[in-house]
């Protein structure tokens, strides 16, 4: 293992995540500073701090250990890879833990784990909201002593905030603000249908018929962005003379198509999508004409669907159904290039994993776990919770 110059990661991981956005709040739907440009930033700035590092503090002999809700989650894969980068930079052991999904196993990792000799745990919860789940992982590192910290998957709903969070002094969440994502998503779909409303109402009807595919029933992060995704789109809609979105089947409803595993999936998207397309489609004269996505895997899978039918192949001539989605994947940003997909939320996986790793580098080193943070956007009435900003794409 290397020694690292705690200091000077922290200065790294620091300077990361303010070029990311982790330093505020605000988002925007800017192009003028590409994703690439800000990471090859930080990266740089990173370099240059670590060359100027003397070693001073070794933290080898510290062991952490990072569960993830699943290994199969794309934008969790992305903030893994991130996270692992910088657990290495601080030269600590680490081991990733993959919950496939399933609250009990990820218990029983942590029991292993903290029996191991866990010197911190980094959890990204399996179910997400429930302060009863949150709390039984925040209660088995308090009887251990261990420092904690959540990140990603809230850990308590609206109604019951600083439940967990105010539970524990060693304890700290990094994660996103739940609305901003629907917002700006609602505010991206309403924008791009008053400018192309003609051609996406492809039966003439005067109204666009949408589908909205949701994650997860009980996370705060699928309620926000399937709510504010409608109405903020209705809201630009109804303000430029256009009426509001029509749910495709009407006699659901929810006004959405959910995931019942809970994974956020490519294949509940395209099941769903290639089920509805059977009843729904242009021969029929009710073709769904917007398609709007919790995640970027559910709108990957409705493009597979959609291509399957002969639609959003990136082709001249050939009709593109409007996918939206949130995460600014690879794979996203692909379809978007291709012509395939319209859009995305982007959620930064390094400035999330900067941030877990500056709250690590604190814990480790024995200072307060939120030492440091004032340049943090710490969100309203709490002193442990972090938030990430987002930000629209539609493409360089």
């Amino acid at each position: 293992m290397k020694k690292k110059l705690v200091a000077a990661f922290l200065c790294v991981a620091m300077a990361a995540t303010l070029l990311t956005g982790c330093g505020s709040s605000s988002s925007s739907t800017s192009t003028e500073t590409t994703e690439e440009e800000t990471t090859d930033d930080a990266e740089k700035t990173a370099e240059e701090v670590v060359e100027e590092a003397a070693d001073a503090v070794d933290l080898s002999d510290a062991y952490v250990a990072v569960f993830y809700y699943t290994f199969s989650d794309t934008y969790g894969s992305s903030v893994r890879a991130a996270l692992d980068g910088y657990l290495d930079e601080l030269g600590v052991d680490y081991e990733d833990f993959d919950g496939n999904n399933s609250a009990t196993t990820q218990n029983e990792q942590v029991d292993t784990a903290i029996a191991a000799g866990a010197d911190l745990l980094i959890v990204n919860i399996v179910t997400s909201g429930s302060v009863d789940s949150s709390q039984q992982i925040v209660d088995k590192a308090e009887a251990a002593d261990l420092p904690i910290i959540f990140f990603n998957k809230p850990i308590e709903g609206d109604d019951e905030e600083n439940v967990v969070l105010g539970s524990y002094d060693k304890l700290a969440f990094v994660g996103t603000d739940a609305p901003e994502a629907g917002h700006l998503q609602g505010q991206m779909i309403g924008e791009y249908l008053v400018e192309h409303y003609d051609e996406v109402d492809l039966n003439g009807d005067g109204e666009i018929s949408y589908t909205l595919f949701k994650g997860e029933a009980t996370n705060v992060e699928a309620i926000y962005r399937s709510q504010y995704a409608v109405e903020d789109a209705n809201e630009v809609l109804t303000e430029a003379g256009y009426p509001e979105l029509v749910f495709f089947d009407s006699s659901n409803t929810d006004g959405f198509q959910l995931d019942t595993t809970g994974a956020w999936s490519a294949q509940a998207a395209l099941d769903y999508m290639t089920t509805n397309l059977s009843q729904y489609n242009e021969e029929n004269g009710n073709m769904i004409e917007l398609v709007i996505c919790n995640n970027d895997a559910m709108a990957e899978g409705a493009v597979s669907a959609l291509n399957a039918a002969g639609y959003n192949t990136g082709e001249d001539g050939v009709t593109t159904i409007p996918v939206f989605g949130v995460d600014a994947t690879d794979a996203a940003k692909q379809l978007i290039a291709e012509g395939k997909m319209t859009g995305t939320v982007m959620q930064d996986a390094d400035g999330m994993a900067a941030c877990v790793a500056f709250l690590a580098s604190n814990a480790l080193s024995g200072k307060d776990i939120m030492d440091g943070t004032d340049d943090y956007n710490i969100a309203d009435g709490f002193t442990n919770k972090i938030y990430i900003a987002y930000s629209a794409y539609m493409g360089e």
